[in-house]
């Protein structure tokens, strides 16, 4: 394009969606899932990007970032991207605030790949055509019948890798996982996530218990604040059992310390909340220097295309809520084949249409 689009209009929209039952993990219960869309629009595109947060992050958009972007050359992701960390100065990073960055950034992403009529994958340039996935749900709520019945059946769909929420009542967890083999058979491999529920001596004594069962994941075994924690579990934990964390990391600072406090076998890093697409490529980055896989934290058709573009990528979170909801929401949403997603490359960006009058009646 000789002549620089402009950005030229930033439209923001909640939609608050409840879950099929009520959900929990070891330490928190929710029974609504809140989705924050965020639609860009420069030269006749727009771009969309969207975060699971608080409808408040929606309104830190419109009140704080648009007209931070508005006006800006739609090809400058970089500049726009400052611009909106300058102008949060005096509000912190982490939570919200990084939210609504998130999804402004990955809709940049996307309106850009539009623009110029390319794919994300082929905007970012693809490493590898698909990604491995993990299919993600297994909830502390759940009745053993039902985690059973949802991981036998991704196991059945050609996922080789699943994972199950543990923690909320520790002394059944064993029980449980041990269901959960029995469901998925020994050559799929089993992944769990504390979320941060066990102190360190706990998590050191479930691990011991989980490698009888051929457990290879063990995420947030303690609170990913505690990297000495983690570090210690890591050290001690069964040598084919990855310690994984990283997903409340908000920018590359945290993804760092993580890292060179050698708290982590995998990092995990969600461009919902680490200031989307440019942030996701960062920590890729990071986990390529210190020569440690990669692995996004669901939101799987905002991620895919990223993940095929980032060089240490191992594997990615298939999370039932969010492919459920991006599935209802967009047309163009992956479907997994035999455990992996596939970027469409004939889709301009990210290849999503929202399907506005689906998501009418949740609107918040």
């Amino acid at each position: 394009m000789s002549n620089p689009e402009r950005i030229d209009k930033i439209q923001v929209s909640a939609y608050e969606i409840p879950t099929e039952s009520p959900e929990s993990d070891g330490t928190i219960a929710w029974q609504k899932t809140t989705l924050v869309l965020v639609e860009v629009s420069a030269g006749g595109k727009t771009g969309l990007g969207y975060s699971y947060a608080d409808v408040a992050t929606g309104k830190l958009v419109e009140s704080m970032l648009a007209d931070v972007i508005k006006g800006r050359n739609a090809l400058d992701i970089p500049g726009a991207h400052a611009s909106m960390l300058h102008k949060i100065r005096n509000l912190g990073r982490p939570g919200i605030v990084s939210m609504a960055i998130s999804a402004v950034d990955s809709a940049l992403w996307d309106l850009k790949a539009k623009l110029l009529e390319i794919s994300m994958l082929d905007l970012l340039g693809a490493v590898r055509d698909s990604a491995q996935i993990y299919g993600s749900g297994g909830f502390t709520s759940y009745s053993v019948e039902k985690l059973q019945e949802q991981l036998g059946g991704w196991a059945a769909e050609g996922f080789n890798m699943v994972k199950m929420k543990i923690g909320s009542e520790p002394s059944a967890d064993l029980g449980r996982v041990r269901a959960a083999r029995e469901a998925i058979g020994p050559d799929v491999h089993l992944f769990v996530d504390a979320n941060g529920a066990y102190s360190r001596k706990q998590a050191l004594a479930q691990a011991r218990k989980f490698a009888d069962l051929d457990v290879r994941w063990f995420e947030e075994p303690v609170s990913s604040d505690d990297l000495d924690g983690l570090r210690l579990l890591r050290d001690r934990a069964p040598a084919d059992m990855n310690i994984a964390a990283g997903e409340y990391g908000y920018d590359r600072y945290y993804f760092r310390r993580m890292l060179e406090a050698n708290a982590v076998d995998v990092l995990q890093a969600d461009g919902t909340r680490c200031g989307g697409l440019s942030g996701f490529l960062q920590a890729g980055t990071l986990c390529e220097a210190f020569n440690l896989p990669f692995s996004f934290h669901c939101a799987p058709a905002l991620h895919a295309a990223a993940a095929c573009a980032v060089t240490a990528f191992w594997v990615g979170e298939y999370f039932y809520d969010h492919a459920r909801i991006e599935g209802m929401f967009f047309d163009g949403a992956l479907p997994p084949v035999n455990g992996r997603l596939a970027p469409d490359r004939s889709r301009h960006g990210l290849g999503l249409e929202f399907k506005r009058s689906d998501a009418k009646e949740y609107a918040a």
